[in-house]
């Protein structure tokens, strides 16, 4: 090694080999209290979409999984409890257009159609001792997606398909459930 390149070296070794506070990589995760076992029951959907709490419900089993922070067991066998609730799902039409141009003949003049939609979805999870029923820790988690809504051009070729509304919204609502959930997850399980 050259002599040039000995204070450098030095100042790294120095920095690398000090004693302070931050450490390099994530750090060490886990659930609130500890916890290695846990239950995650089926989310409790308080919304009236229908069928969405299987996406919720996967996508927190999913991150567990996933991260090895703790073991996902049957609810008699766990620790702690992860309790998830779907509060709202809510849909706002956006970017309305108003046809005004007698050159699109298959509507009316003054016709509003929206040209996209956006979804609020607001979860609530909770981790729950199951020895005592005491919360241990609690979050809210709130999200928004925007979608295309189905276009409206020449009649019989293309129409408004409710078909593709609701598909396009089941596909939006996953992709916020793994949004919320890999959030939830790391709230959760951060160590301050």
């Amino acid at each position: 090694m050259s002599i040039r390149f000995l204070p450098i070296f030095s100042l790294i070794l120095c920095l690398l080999s000090s004693s302070c506070a931050y450490r390099w990589g994530t750090g060490t995760r886990a659930v609130p209290g500890g916890y290695k076992s846990i239950s995650i029951p089926v989310f409790k959907n308080r919304s009236y979409e229908t069928g969405i709490e299987v996406y919720f419900t996967n996508a927190l089993l999913q991150e567990f999984q996933r991260s090895k922070v703790a073991y996902v067991v049957d609810d008699e066998l766990s620790e702690v409890r992860i309790e998830g609730e779907i509060l709202d799902v809510r849909y706002l039409p956006g970017a309305k257009r108003i046809y005004k141009d007698p050159a699109v003949p298959y509507l009316p003049l003054d016709s509003v159609i929206a040209t996209e939609y956006t979804i609020l979805l607001t979860t609530k999870v909770r981790v729950i001792r199951r020895s005592d029923n005491i919360e241990v820790w609690s979050g809210r988690f709130d999200g928004e997606r925007t979608y295309e809504a189905p276009k409206v051009t020449i009649a019989g070729l293309n129409s408004v398909d409710p078909l593709y509304n609701q598909s396009a919204r089941r596909q939006y609502i996953e992709g916020l459930a793994t949004d919320l959930m890999v959030e939830a997850h790391n709230r959760m399980t951060e160590s301050f």
